[in-house]
């Protein structure tokens, strides 16, 4: 019996550590891009591209379907669903590696504007201090309007506006409803959605952004199907 207590509480500091070395790594990742690249000056760029669109200039049943499908309680959390991290984290112990994320936009918003896509525990790590960042310093609304301008649409166009113009030739503004429930499902993967070789899996997609409006009662089920059988 003592033996086996002596190798659980090995387990344990073991587990402390390795949680920790981890932590300390992703911290100072963090540090070291956020010195390079202050987020203030990251911002400032990304805002004094000729093309950025105001959030305002955004068609609503774009952003409405955006949320709906990739963070319904955007306006509500600090960045962070714990719900998600939980579940998350579920899934990647039950796999052994970091298999499900449950990011939400500010979450987003980090990757695409410091870290790359691979899913190590130190980049989580890291992507958290810039979620805290990024809700400490802008509203809710900045948040938004940064994320939508420098996401990828696939076929090499990043945000919103080149989106709208090279699928559409239309403003932002001015998307019908059905162009702007496909849209929103396209930044989940970019490369398998993209309407120049894609349009199958995009209106796959494109139903499932209706189906989450429907859950949250944004639609009803005949204007579902109605939306979905609108040309593009």
């Amino acid at each position: 019996m003592k033996k086996w207590k002596q190798a659980i509480t090995a387990v344990i500091l073991l587990l402390v550590v390795s949680v920790g070395s981890i932590g300390i790594i992703g911290y100072v990742r963090y540090k070291t891009l956020i010195m390079e690249n202050p987020l203030e000056d990251v911002i400032a760029r990304i805002q004094s591209d000729p093309n950025y669109i105001p959030l305002e200039d955004v068609s609503d049943d774009f952003i409405q379907a955006l949320l709906a499908v990739e963070d319904p309680e955007f306006y509500s959390h600090h960045g962070v669903v714990l719900s998600n991290i939980i579940e998350a984290a579920a899934t990647n112990m039950r796999e052994h590696r970091l298999a499900m994320g449950g990011s939400t936009i500010t979450q987003q918003l980090s990757k695409n504007l410091y870290l790359d896509s691979k899913k190590t525990f130190q980049r989580k790590i890291a992507e958290l201090f810039f979620v805290h960042d990024l809700e400490q310093s802008l509203s809710k609304d900045e948040i938004l309007e940064l994320y939508i301008n420098v996401i990828y649409f696939g076929d090499g166009y990043y945000g919103i506006g080149a989106a709208c113009e090279g699928y559409f030739h239309q403003q932002p503004k001015d998307i019908t409803m059905a162009q702007a429930t496909l849209l929103a499902g396209l930044p989940q993967a970019p490369a398998l959605y993209q309407l120049s070789d894609g349009m199958m899996y995009a209106k796959q997609r494109q139903h499932a952004v209706l189906e989450a409006m429907e859950q949250q009662q944004l639609i009803n089920h005949d204007q579902l199907a109605f939306i979905y059988r609108q040309p593009i």
